[in-house]
Order: C-alpha cells, then sequence, then structure tokens
C-alpha cells in the first residue's frame, strides 16, 4: 500500500464524518479549553475546513492535555492525559487510517486496542499455551510504558511504514504536545499521553517490535497493551528468558521494566488481567477464575450499592447492582467461578433484604407487609417488634420467605449464577 498520501485519506469526508461520531460515542471528559464533546459538532461546522488546511499545510498545533491522576489499587497513581475533544477528532481521524495499515504488521499475539481482539481472548490462548507443557512463566510488566516512550525510536519505527510527511509531523506533534498539571504547562519529552485516541495504537507500534523479538527467539507469549506473559517449560529456561528479554526492552526499546514486579512463577502464582489460574486436577489442565483480588474488588462495589444508609430506592440500588454483574461476568466469563457466583447471589440477597427491611421502617408497617407477603399474623408481629439487628433479620426464615428469592427476581434483580450460565453457554 502506497503510504506517502495519506493526508488527504484522513481528510476526506467520509474518514472525519466517521471520527466525529467515534468521540462522540466515546464521550469523555473536556480538555484544557473546557469544550465539550456536545459541543463539537457546531465548532466543526464553523472551523471544520480551517482545521483540515491547517493539517494539510502542516500549521494544525495540537494543545497540551489535561493531566488527571487515577488512584492504582496497589497504591501509586496512573497518569491519565486528557486531550481537548478537537484534539480528540483529530487524533480519531488519523488513526482510523492508520490502524488497518499496522493492523498487517501486528504479531497475532497481541491482543490489546486491536479491532476485533479482547482481553479474554489473550486469557483463553495464555491457557492454552499453558497446558501445551509451558507451565513456568515469566511475567513482565513495564514500568509507567505511557510515560517512557521514547520519541525518537517510535517516530524511527514508525518512519518504516508510513511515508507520509505531513502524517508524521501531526503525529509527532501530538507526542510533544504536552501536559497542563494544576495550570502550569510541562513540556512532554518522552511518553505518550494515556488517554488520547492515537495512543493505544503508537503503544502497539512500539511493543510490536517486541513481539516480533519473541517470536525470533521461538517463545510463545500473550500480550495484551504493556501486559506481557511468556510461557516457557522450565524455571531454568523462565530465568533466562526473563533476564535476555529485559535486556531487550531496556537496551533496544528504551523502556524500562518494574523489577518489583515482574517475576517467575507457576501458572497458579500469577494475575494477568484480572483473572487468576489453577490446575484443575480432574481435568488434567490449567484453567481460569477471576484473581482473589477482583473478587475483593467485586465485593467492595457491591457492598457500597447494598449501603443501608445510601440515599436512594432499593430499585434504583438494584438497577446499578443489575449494571455491576453485568459487567462483571461478561467480563470473566471464560472463566470457573459457578460456585462463586452461588456465593456471591446468597450474599447479594441478604443484604438487600436488609436494605428493604430499613426501608420498610416501623414495626408497625413491617408487620403490615409481612402480611400481605404470606407471613402468618403472629409470626409477622413477634418479628416486626423483636428488636434485633439488620444483620439478623435479614437471616431470620419469615424475613427470608416473605422477601424471597423468587420475588427478589420479580423485583429486577437478576441472579449471578444464571447470568454466568447464560453466558456460558453463548461463549
Amino acid at each position: 500500500m502506497n503510504t506517502g498520501s495519506l493526508m488527504e485519506q484522513i481528510l476526506s469526508r467520509r474518514n472525519l464524518n466517521a471520527a466525529y461520531l467515534q468521540v462522540v460515542r466515546n464521550k469523555g471528559a473536556a480538555g484544557i479549553d473546557g469544550m465539550t464533546v456536545e459541543e463539537l459538532g457546531a465548532y466543526l461546522s464553523e472551523n471544520g475546513e480551517n482545521i483540515r488546511e491547517q493539517l494539510r499545510t502542516r500549521k494544525y498545533r495540537p494543545q497540551p492535555v489535561r493531566r488527571v491522576e487515577i488512584p492504582k489499587p496497589d497504591g501509586g497513581v496512573r497518569n491519565l492525559g486528557v486531550p481537548t475533544v478537537v484534539d480528540r477528532f483529530v487524533q480519531q481521524a488519523v488513526a482510523q487510517v492508520l490502524t488497518p495499515i499496522f493492523e498487517e504488521q501486528f504479531h497475532n499475539h497481541s491482543y490489546g486496542f486491536r479491532p476485533g481482539r479482547c482481553a479474554q481472548q489473550a486469557v483463553l490462548k495464555a491457557l492454552e499455551m499453558m497446558n501445551d507443557g509451558h507451565s513456568w512463566i515469566v511475567d513482565i510488566d513495564l514500568a509507567k510504558f505511557f510515560d517512557t516512550v521514547d520519541h525518537d525510536k517510535l517516530m524511527t519505527i514508525f518512519g518504516r511504514t508510513i511515508k507520509d510527511g505531513d502524517v508524521i509531523s501531526v503525529v509527532r506533534k501530538f507526542l510533544v504536545s504536552g501536559v497542563m498539571i494544576d495550570d502550569e504547562y510541562e513540556d512532554t519529552v518522552v511518553g505518550t499521553p494515556q488517554g488520547g485516541n492515537i495512543s493505544p495504537l503508537l503503544a502497539n507500534i512500539m511493543l510490536n517490535e517486541l513481539d516480533w523479538e519473541l517470536e525470533a527467539r521461538g517463545l510463545d507469549f500473550v500480550r495484551y497493551a504493556d501486559d506481557l506473559i511468556i510461557m516457557v517449560g522450565s524455571r531454568q529456561a523462565a530465568d533466562r528468558v526473563m533476564k535476555s528479554v529485559t535486556r531487550f526492552i531496556e537496551g533496544k526499546l528504551g523502556l524500562k521494566v518494574n523489577a518489583t514486579k515482574s517475576k517467575v512463577d507457576k501458572p497458579k502464582g500469577i494475575k494477568y488481567l484480572g483473572f487468576g489460574f489453577y490446575f484443575d486436577s480432574f481435568a488434567k489442565a490449567y484453567k481460569a477464575r477471576p484473581h482473589p483480588k477482583a473478587v475483593a474488588k467485586f465485593k467492595a462495589q457491591m457492598r457500597k450499592l447494598t449501603c443501608r444508609s445510601w440515599g436512594v430506592s432499593n430499585v434504583y440500588k438494584v438497577q446499578k447492582l443489575n449494571q455491576l454483574i453485568r459487567g462483571w461476568i461478561n467480563y470473566f466469563k471464560p472463566g470457573s467461578m459457578k460456585e462463586l457466583c452461588r456465593r456471591m447471589d446468597s450474599n447479594i440477597r441478604y443484604r438487600l433484604r436488609m436494605c428493604i427491611w430499613k426501608h420498610w421502617k416501623t414495626p408497625q408497617n413491617r408487620a403490615k407487609i409481612l402480611m400481605k407477603l404470606d407471613v402468618p399474623r403472629w409470626a409477622a408481629f413477634n418479628v416486626a417488634y423483636c428488636g434485633n439487628r439488620y444483620a439478623r433479620i435479614a437471616r431470620n426464615g419469615w424475613v427470608q420467605r416473605a422477601i424471597s428469592n423468587k420475588r427478589l427476581a420479580a423485583f429486577g434483580l437478576i441472579s449471578m449464577q444464571d447470568y454466568y450460565a447464560e453466558k456460558r453457554v453463548s461463549c
């Protein structure tokens, strides 16, 4: 493919319209100029031709990104860069034309930020390799990858494929556009801001060099963005690979390996993309399941949504719970978690019963509602006036009969166990 005349493809009406629609679908916060996604359409109607001319003549100047720090679960922060919506629009237009070109070069074992690929596919490929005799894992953690990419190395790799100087120019400008931190400007000498529409593509272009180096060495690996695991057959081989691949990453690519978080271990000792791994002695194979840290995070979110003191309706709580359940199971459905779903269903219903009991407020009202829900009069009054704490009441047999699993389902609550079974069938 001729890559020496790409700017006109980028500036075509069809491509720009598609870029605008994608930016609107993605939503997202405003950049340093305060312009929202909802205001983008009107701005482009008035200034679109000027933007196109600036890109043609290399006069387009991206604005600095707005720095946002996102706390990590294990401490520290992840730096996100929020470009202006106009810059996101231009980045999206560029990425849409460049992606098909680089897709032809990317390795088949790279799954992050690529069309038609997802984290679950990466996990399934890793399992396939583990069960093919690769029982030792080299888990390599790149330290602040998006903040440490060397611009010159990246643009050298980029220029091997892309020959259009206008495109090379605008991509370089996005890399060096700078960041605003608390109203102070800071140059971006290295790094590609995590949060820009073109950043995932640039990250894959850089790390594709690593992919093909691993291929040349005959190593089995899976990579999702900067999350890399290499599967080998012995501890000695794993130690050797850890040292040699670290040398390549730091020496040839100019990136930094986090020695503290990188490790050599058996599959059961690693966490990859939220999944843990275990050996099923009956099936004689490694399988995946949600990692304990992922389960703990889910439980914490569930407890927030079923907090008795949260001043929203129980209908709203169930709606938010359903969103959490669907999202969690849709992500972890390749894993084994039937028993986990059963336990979580029980815990969610238990906590909802406490919320409902509090919502009924007075003993008189509680007795009245219990009787409406087929609890005998004597039992309804005994339970309503007993004075037990919420935790004990929620386990009371009469309360469980009144607020039964069937009634909670009719109220709209999704069963994790049923939803998981449904999604496993459709996998």
